[in-house]
Order: C-alpha cells, then sequence, then structure tokens
C-alpha cells in the first residue's frame, strides 16, 4: 500500500486581525473551492460566540454552518465542534483557540489560527510545528505584513 500524501498544515500567526475576521475570510475561501470544513474550538462558550461571528460578521456574506451536535451536521458544509468528531466528512480542520488533534492524517488540510500576543498561544504552536514537521507534514507558517496581507514565512 502506497504512503499516505502528507497533510498540509498552515499555522497563521493573529497579530493585526482578530480570529473573528481572520476565520471567515478562510472558510469563505474554503467553500469557494468547493470544500467542506470543521472548525475545532476549545469550549462551548467560545464555540458559541465564534457562531455568532460567522453569522454577523460581513452584512452581504453568507456562511453556511452548523453545529457538530445538530441533527442536520452531516449537511453542513462548515461544523463547529469542540470535539474531535467531524460529521460532515470535512477533509479541512481549522483549529483555534488551543484545539489540536494527535492525528493530522485524517485530513488533507489543518490550519491553526493562533494569537501571536499571547506567549502560551505562541509557544504551544511552535510545539504543533514541530510535531507536524516530525510527521512529514507539509508545513507553512503564515504572517500578515504592515497592509494586512497575508505572507508565507516558512
Amino acid at each position: 500500500m502506497p504512503d499516505a500524501k502528507p497533510t498540509e498544515v498552515l499555522f497563521y500567526h493573529l497579530e493585526r486581525t482578530p480570529l473573528e475576521r481572520v476565520l471567515p475570510e478562510l472558510l469563505e475561501k474554503t467553500l469557494e473551492r468547493g470544500w467542506r470544513a470543521v472548525v475545532q474550538i476549545s469550549s462551548r462558550e467560545r464555540l458559541e460566540a465564534l457562531d455568532a461571528a460567522l453569522w454577523t460578521y460581513r452584512e452581504e456574506s453568507f456562511l453556511p454552518h452548523g453545529m457538530a451536535d445538530d441533527d442536520a451536521a452531516g449537511a453542513q458544509p462548515i461544523i463547529l465542534t469542540t470535539g474531535t468528531d467531524t460529521p460532515n466528512g470535512a477533509t479541512i480542520r481549522f483549529f483555534v483557540d488551543g484545539s489540536d488533534t494527535e492525528d493530522l492524517t485524517l485530513f488533507e488540510r489543518a490550519v491553526y489560527l493562533f494569537d501571536g500576543r499571547d506567549e502560551a498561544a505562541v509557544a504551544q504552536a511552535r510545539k504543533q510545528w514541530s510535531r507536524a514537521r516530525e510527521a512529514g507534514h507539509d508545513v507553512s507558517y503564515w504572517q500578515q505584513n504592515a497592509q494586512g496581507k497575508w505572507e508565507n514565512k516558512a
């Protein structure tokens, strides 16, 4: 049996723009490509806050999404969860607020978003980066420039 293709793992270092603005933009790009996504969040309270942010972040936008425990979760293109479940069969997983998984091979792409002003979040992202590289995944690091554009730094 041939080796599985390594997961593409992206790290987004948030400094200038908050998660509530970056995540919806990345999810829009995900949907434009016809992909399904799961957003793994560290707590139920934070999940509910991000749920509200996805509905209201921009007046002219609509991001169809649901919660992992919804009856129709399997039909949603974007799922929010505090667990490791993937009820919609997504191959793209976003990790926010320190959430993580042991097995990135379950996904084609994994995206870690972390707050660059939080020393603990940066330290955790460094550990996640090292673990992903050691596992042989294709890892990249993205940071915003002064104009707010994302640049691949590694």
